[in-house]
Parts: C-alpha cells; sequence; structure tokens
C-alpha cells in the first residue's frame, strides 16, 4: 500500500515592512568565480529572511505582504547593506565586486544614484556595485534602459541584465543600455555539457556579451561536467552550487579566509570538487 502523502503545508504570509522594522532580513553571499583566471571575484549578495518563530525562510517558501512602498523600501535597505558590508572584505585583505537583484519597477522611483553616492565605501580599491536586472523586466518596461542608463552617470554602478536568455530580447533595447554581465538562465546551463541546442544557445550568449564588451556570467552550474564545458566556451564568471551555496556573511568570510591560509585548490581542476562541490579558490588580495 502506498504511503500517503502528507497534506501541503500552508505557507506562512510574511509582512516586508515588518520584517524591515523588526531587522528579519540579513545578507547571505553567493561566490563568482573567474574563470579564466581562477579566483574568487566576487559574490551575489542575497537578501534571506530569519523569522524569530520560522527560522531561515528559502526565496518561495512564504508570500510577502507588500503595502505601497515596500519594495522600494526592500531594495534601498538591499543596496545600502551591500555597500555597507564592503568594508568588512577589505578589512581582511579581499577585493570583491559585489551584485545584488534590483526590480525594474523601482529604478524610475528609487535614487540609485544618489543612494550609492552616499553610502559608497571610501577606499580607493573599491570596484563598484553591481546591479542585476532581470532580463524580462527590461523587455517589458518601455524606456526602462534608458533609465537605467541615468544611474550610471556616476562612478561604481554597473548593470548585469540577470536570467539572460529566458525571453526575447529587443537588441535595440540592449544596445541603448551599457551593460557589463549577462548572466546566462540556470535553464540553458543545467546539461550544457550534454545538450547540444543548450550549449549552442550558451555559446551564442557568450558570444554575444563578447561582442558588447561584457562578460558572460553562468547562473546555477551544479556538475563537474557543465563546468568544464562552460569554461571551454569562453565564459567569464561562473556561480552556483559547484562551486558554493549561498551562505551567511560570517561563514563565508570563514570560507574565504580558510582558502586564503589554506592549500588551494582550482575551481575547474579536474579532481577539485569535494563531493558535489568544487572548492572556492583564494581571492586576490588588496593592493
Amino acid at each position: 500500500m502506498a504511503a500517503v502523502e502528507p497534506p501541503n503545508r500552508v505557507r506562512p504570509s510574511i509582512e516586508i515592512d515588518e520584517a524591515l522594522r523588526e531587522g528579519w532580513f540579513e545578507f547571505w553571499y553567493q561566490p563568482k568565480i573567474n574563470l579564466k583566471r581562477k579566483y574568487l571575484a566576487g559574490a551575489e549578495a542575497i537578501a534571506r529572511l530569519r523569522h524569530p518563530k520560522l527560522g531561515v525562510l528559502p526565496p518561495g517558501s512564504f508570500d510577502p505582504r507588500l503595502s505601497a512602498g515596500s519594495l522600494e523600501r526592500l531594495t534601498e535597505y538591499s543596496l545600502v547593506a551591500a555597500l555597507q558590508s564592503w568594508p568588512v572584505f577589505e578589512e581582511v585583505g579581499f577585493n570583491l565586486a559585489l551584485s545584488i537583484n534590483v526590480p525594474a519597477s523601482v529604478v524610475a522611483t528609487l535614487p540609485i544614484a544618489a543612494l550609492v553616492e552616499h553610502y559608497r565605501p571610501r577606499s580607493d580599491h573599491w570596484p563598484g556595485i553591481i546591479l542585476e536586472v532581470a532580463e524580462d523586466q527590461i523587455v517589458r518596461e518601455a524606456g526602462l534602459a534608458a533609465l537605467i542608463a541615468k544611474h550610471l552617470q556616476i562612478g561604481g554602478i554597473r548593470i548585469a541584465i540577470d536570467n539572460f536568455g529566458a525571453s526575447y530580447s529587443s537588441f535595440s533595447r540592449l544596445r541603448s543600455l551599457p551593460f557589463a554581465e549577462l548572466k546566462i538562465s540556470q535553464d540553458f546551463i543545467r546539461n550544457c555539457a550534454l545538450e547540444a541546442a543548450n550549449a549552442a544557445i550558451c555559446q551564442t550568449i557568450i558570444d554575444l556579451a563578447h561582442r558588447f564588451g561584457s562578460a558572460a556570467v553562468a547562473e546555477g552550474i551544479e556538475s563537474q561536467v557543465e563546468l568544464q564545458a562552460l569554461m571551454a566556451m569562453g565564459c567569464d564568471f561562473g556561480q552556483g552550487a559547484l562551486i558554493a551555496p549561498a551562505m551567511p556573511q560570517e561563514q563565508f568570510l570563514e570560507l574565504l579566509l580558510r582558502r586564503l591560509n589554506g592549500p588551494g585548490a582550482s575551481a575547474g581542476d579536474e579532481g577539485s570538487a569535494q563531493g558535489a562541490r568544487a572548492p572556492v579558490p583564494a581571492a586576490p588580495r588588496v593592493a
């Protein structure tokens, strides 16, 4: 007799403004590796909600309740937190390019350039902040590319087009947006070493990024063969479960220091995986 499946749990409903007010948000970091030079180049700062009773709630495990301005307040909190966390890494000798996700809907309403100018680190070594905007949002929002370009008038802001390839981009809009990175959708990274169609799409996106003078970033790398295939295609950066999952700041710092002080292995050297994950190589120190 087949086991009876337990009833689906009702997802908790969390008010975003309450979570901000009570300090339930924290930031986890997912390493991003330079696949050509084999070192840790940066990290994506990802907001995680730690509920006092429910613990850490992964994305999709709760229903966020938004009121007027909630998304802007959450985005501002994320941006400021990422800018203020960079000196923590500099202090222990790491020069990391941090990135955050920015919803397209807040680009026109949030004073991003002014916030970056006010809260940015004053170190001469600061590499800037990368704002990741989803490709489908850029396509849907008329005039968004021009609005984003205005934020680039001050130094220190770069744009990455996230989840690229999942929708049909308008190349005229890409031409008007001076983006720094194209982040290849995980839908195409998955099995790119075995499926010819996925491999062809990944190679096309990598070549497109390079033709625009930008970098290609592979999201969601989960296997060694995917990593090796992407390196052979000339992909610039990679992140995903194979390299390292997102982790709290304290754990991320421990990982960096351990890799820096211990015997290093490059993410991409054959046989470097520990279980299902490749070790993160040491980051370059701040000069």
